[in-house]
């Protein structure tokens, strides 16, 4: 694996794609489809470790690489902001979990008032559970994406310097002939006091 900034672009892209197939995945508690379930959420979890432990071997590569290039640094610092945010997912995935566990438990007295109301109350933690999946998984796509235009794209000064260089005024040429380079007279009275 080499270590060029169209390499390292396309591995973030490819990190940001796993993000953003994993927040495809997530369970929509309205949708009978997507719905919630204790398995759906658990095997998500479990898939959910494999971007994670990708972004920490990314970061190992490239930290331990002998010959680092001058983008690496930003590479490695890309990588290692997209493991918050993927932490928080997870988290909020486990707090699903958590909240349906619940439910499960206390299925049984679901017609009890005072169960009723605790069992409204993890459905709702549920919604903004997987609300916030949603969002840091995201934030962790496209932070990654957003990393990969950067590292594969020349730096902006230095597209700067490229376009005012090839549309750069001509240098002078020599004078022509019979037109004098001195300052002409002026042509204004100087008065005195």
């Amino acid at each position: 694996m080499d270590n060029t900034p169209i390499s390292d672009a396309l591995a973030l892209r490819a990190t940001a794609s796993t993000f953003d197939a994993q927040r495809r995945k997530l369970p929509v508690p309205d949708d009978p489809q997507r719905s919630p379930g204790a398995v759906t959420v658990a095997r998500q979890i479990s898939e959910l470790g494999k971007p994670m432990t990708d972004l920490g071997n990314e970061i190992l590569f490239r930290a331990a690489g002998q010959d680092q290039a001058p983008h690496t640094a930003r590479v490695i610092t890309s990588f290692a902001a997209a493991i918050a945010p993927a932490d928080e997912a997870a988290s909020a995935l486990g707090a699903v979990a958590h909240q349906l566990a619940f439910l499960s438990q206390t299925e049984h007295l679901r017609d009890q008032p005072d169960a009723g109301d605790a069992r409204q109350a993890a459905l709702r933690v549920i919604e903004e559970a997987l609300a916030s999946a949603d969002a840091s998984l995201h934030d962790a796509a496209n932070s990654l994406h957003a990393a990969s235009a950067t590292v594969s794209s020349p730096p902006m000064r230095l597209q700067a310097a490229r376009s005012q260089s090839t549309t750069a005024a001509p240098a002078p040429g020599p004078p022509t002939a019979g037109v004098s380079t001195s300052a002409a007279p002026s042509d204004r009275a100087v008065r005195g006091r």
